[in-house]
C-alpha cells in the first residue's frame, strides 16, 4: 500500500506537472478526468486539497473512488468528507466551485461500480486487495454555495 508520504509525493507531482505545463499535461489519466477536490480538514478545520481521478461524470455530477491504492484504511479526503460535505472542487485547471460531496449508497454504488471499474480497471484491483467496501463520492453543484 502506498505511505502517505507516498501519496503526498504524487499529489504534488501532479500538481507540479500541471504548472509546469499550464494545464496541458495531467488534466486527464487514463482516459478520466483529473479534479481537485478541497475539503475541510475533520479535526483541523483547515483545507486540504487533493488530486484525483473522476471516472463516471454524469452532467455536472463528478463520481470519484476512495480506493487508496486498495489500503485497508480509507483515505483522509473521505474522512473528511464524510464528515463535512461542503466542498471546492477544480476541473481541468479551471476554478474551484462549491460542491456538495454525498458517499453513494448501497444501490448507488452498485449500480456505479461496474462502470467505475469499465472506466479503470486498476480500482477492480484495488477491491480485491482490501475487504473494505470503497466507497464512491458522489460530487455535486452546492445547492448553497455560500455555505462553502
Amino acid at each position: 500500500m502506498p505511505s502517505d508520504f507516498a501519496l503526498k509525493t504524487m499529489n504534488t507531482a501532479h500538481r507540479v506537472l500541471l504548472k509546469v505545463t499550464c494545464g496541458k499535461v495531467g488534466n486527464e489519466f487514463g482516459g478520466m478526468s483529473s479534479l481537485e477536490l478541497v475539503t475541510t480538514g475533520r479535526k483541523s478545520g483547515r483545507e486540504h486539497a487533493v488530486m484525483l481521478t473522476a471516472p463516471i461524470i454524469d452532467g455536472d455530477t463528478y463520481v470519484v473512488v476512495a480506493s487508496r491504492g486498495g489500503d485497508p484504511k480509507h483515505p483522509a479526503w473521505f474522512l473528511n468528507v464524510r464528515d463535512n460535505p461542503n466542498v471546492l472542487v477544480s476541473v481541468r485547471s479551471g476554478p474551484r466551485v462549491p460542491m456538495t460531496a454525498r458517499v453513494a449508497n448501497a444501490e448507488e454504488r452498485a449500480a456505479l461500480w461496474p462502470r467505475v471499474t469499465a472506466a479503470a480497471k486498476t480500482y477492480a484491483g484495488y477491491q480485491k486487495k482490501t475487504t473494505r467496501e470503497i466507497p464512491l463520492v458522489l460530487l455535486t453543484p452546492a445547492t448553497n454555495p455560500a455555505a462553502n
